[in-house]
């Protein structure tokens, strides 16, 4: 048995480690049994004493524990190349290492691949990671090591972009670095053969938003001889796909200067008809509510409106008055590509909140597709809150 602190659970709180959520609430714990710092690994346990589960400790906050194995085990070297290696064999078989068409994928989706508080995203050669948990930090060497035994020759680097969290969350003045080669920005990389100039330095995130490839490349098919405003555009991976498929025009929408410059650059990079896009600096609400050019295609690919569920209701109405909007002013037979990657959002509530907007504005509107993230973004069927993205094509007669 491990000789780790022991966490002790309220009496009937064991029940979702039982079925394997992976998640200790704060509110859960009973008593801390040893000497438990904050990103050390403790041994989770029942009221009355039943192994549980080895977790990441994270005190004062919501999430107090996220496991990392239900199993009683060695969490040495070996136990993260295992962890790592699982991962990139699902990549491989999704057809993706090695692959110079899609060079673009989530290498470790936290929860989805059995490690919580950790993302990993590849871009043509460059593991760019980030960690949402000081356990996961205070390991991130191991996990980088065990990623170059894993890719061999398809890894030049290893960046940890965890800095920005670790200042946040645990007021950690950490640095991001290379953990392992280097490599200059912005850096070219490949998704569904079209070229994106990619910023994991001073860009969003790991430096580009890899779960709506599905996504683009359906838009891609609605596009030929359409008008197309792509909403919240960042760098224009929606309006790259468009124009690439043969839009009339494609308008990206941002109220970053900055993320436009990158639309812009990636719209150059792919030798496409520049003349056809245009970039609009504003905020988006204040651009559909006024708009007046009569588009088929609107997408709304907003930032997170509730990263939390105290939040909720609040998100709720920011997406039916997007939605509405949209939906108001959209030319007869139009399309409105719209999501929702707030976890406290589920696909459901969500579905009845752009039904509410519909409502709201008395047109017809069918359901065309429902959206999700993809397969190298996996959904851990015992913790769905791992299935963030949700998206529809509706259509507006």
């Amino acid at each position: 048995m491990s000789e780790h602190p022991k966490l002790f659970l309220k009496s009937k709180k064991d029940q979702p480690l039982r079925r394997f959520h992976p998640w200790v609430f704060s509110g859960a714990i009973k008593d801390v049994e040893g000497e438990s710092k904050n990103g050390e690994i403790v041994a989770i346990h029942a009221n009355k004493g039943g192994f549980l589960g080895l977790a990441h400790y994270s005190e004062g906050t919501t999430i107090a524990a996220r496991v990392i194995s239900f199993e009683d085990i060695e969490i040495d070297d070996a136990f993260w190349k295992e962890k790592i290696s699982n991962a990139v064999s699902l990549r491989k078989n999704l057809g993706f290492i090695g692959n110079d068409h899609n060079n673009i994928f989530r290498l470790i989706h936290a929860e989805g691949d059995h490690l919580p508080g950790l993302i990993i995203d590849f871009y043509n050669g460059v593991a760019v990671m980030q960690c949402h948990s000081l356990g996961m930090f205070n390991h991130r060497q191991l996990i980088c090591d065990a990623l170059q035994s894993e890719l061999g020759e398809h890894l030049t680097a290893v960046y940890d972009k965890s800095a920005e969290f670790m200042k946040k969350n645990h007021d950690m003045q950490e640095e991001n670095t290379y953990l392992y080669g280097s490599c200059e920005t912005p850096h070219k990389a490949t998704e569904n053969g079209n070229i994106f100039e990619i910023d994991w330095v001073t860009g969003q995130k790991t430096g580009f938003f890899i779960d709506q490839r599905d996504n683009r490349d359906l838009l891609g098919l609605y596009s030929k001889g359409k008008k197309v405003l792509n909403t919240f555009s960042y760098s224009g991976g929606f309006s790259v796909y468009a124009l690439q498929r043969e839009a009339e025009l494609v308008h990206s929408l941002d109220s970053s200067q900055k993320a436009l410059i990158l639309a812009e650059g990636n719209v150059k990079v792919n030798k496409l008809d520049e003349s056809k896009h245009k970039c609009i600096q504003s905020d988006t609400l204040d651009y559909i509510k006024e708009m007046d050019e009569d588009y088929d295609i609107i997408i709304l690919d907003p930032p997170a409106y509730a990263k939390h569920q105290r939040v909720r209701h609040k998100a709720i109405q920011g997406y039916k008055r997007l939605n509405s909007y949209a939906i108001k002013h959209i030319k007869p037979g139009g399309l409105i590509f719209t999501f929702s990657c707030s976890q406290a959002v589920d696909k459901s509530l969500f579905t009845h909140t752009i039904t509410a907007a519909a409502i709201a504005e008395g047109r017809k509107v069918r359901i065309l597709h429902q959206l999700h993230q993809p397969a190298d973004h996996p959904v851990n069927i015992y913790h769905p809150e791992s299935e963030y993205l949700k998206g529809l094509v509706i259509q507006v007669d």
